[in-house]
């Protein structure tokens, strides 16, 4: 049984994606800040230790082993430059800790986790496409923290593949969650849609479907890559 851990997995395309995992047999450890579910383990990425003791907690209810790991936890709150100084700045690292951080000290740990049994692993990462071209003027931070996601998520691939270690990421665009949704109404609506090609947003579960080919399904040729899911808002 392929066991893995899936960090945001309370809502959304986190959710989505546990179900779509568990569908096919798998086992999955959860993460949430808040839980009292018996397969998710409560964790807060504000807190510098939270990664950490998440890892060995997933560990210990996985049976020792974990095959795969998925960085799917995001925050994504405004942070206007006319805050004061103070209060931009904390908002900007508590967007990288969640965002960024706590993605690679989990894929720091797992790494070590499958050399030491010398034995191949997966991580998929869940960035977005401001990774790419960037976000609005309130979200500078988000935006950087999902181009350091890709950028780690490289550096990951063309290191370890000779181990069997492979690294995959996925960069949805504007995805219907209630994140997506506040984000929507403050950037006008409807009227954002015009930037979508194809009409409309993702749905979480195209999302998870995603990260399910990646989790399981994917070639060892295709780690490095970045799968794009944003309607054709933005091509590359």
């Amino acid at each position: 049984m392929t066991c893995i851990l899936l960090t945001g997995s309370s809502r959304g395309i986190g959710a989505a994606a546990k179900a779509a995992l568990e569908a096919r047999g798998a086992k999955v450890v959860g993460q949430a800040t808040h839980s009292s579910s018996v397969d998710t383990v409560p964790a807060d990425f504000n807190e510098p230790t939270a990664p950490q003791e998440l890892w060995l907690a997933a560990l210990a209810r996985a049976g020792g082993q974990i095959d795969v790991l998925v960085n799917n936890a995001g925050l994504f709150d405004p942070n206007p430059i006319e805050r004061s100084d103070i209060e931009w700045l904390d908002a900007w690292e508590d967007t990288m800790r969640i965002n960024l951080t706590a993605a690679a000290q989990l894929s720091r740990f797992a790494v070590k986790h499958w050399q030491e049994r010398g034995i191949p692993g997966r991580i998929v990462h869940v960035a977005s496409r401001a990774g790419h071209r960037g976000d609005s003027p309130a979200h500078w931070h988000y935006a950087a923290s999902t181009g350091g996601m890709l950028a780690m998520h490289k550096s990951i691939a063309r290191a370890y593949a000779g181990e069997g270690i492979l690294s995959f990421a996925i960069t949805p665009g504007f995805t219907d969650t209630a994140m997506a949704g506040d984000y929507l109404a403050s950037r006008g609506g409807p009227g954002l849609l015009a930037d979508i090609p194809l009409g409309r947003v993702a749905e979480p579960e195209e999302i998870a479907k995603l990260i399910e080919f990646c989790a399981l399904d994917a070639p060892p040729s295709l780690t490095g890559a970045t799968l794009d899911a944003n309607g054709a808002s933005y091509v590359r």
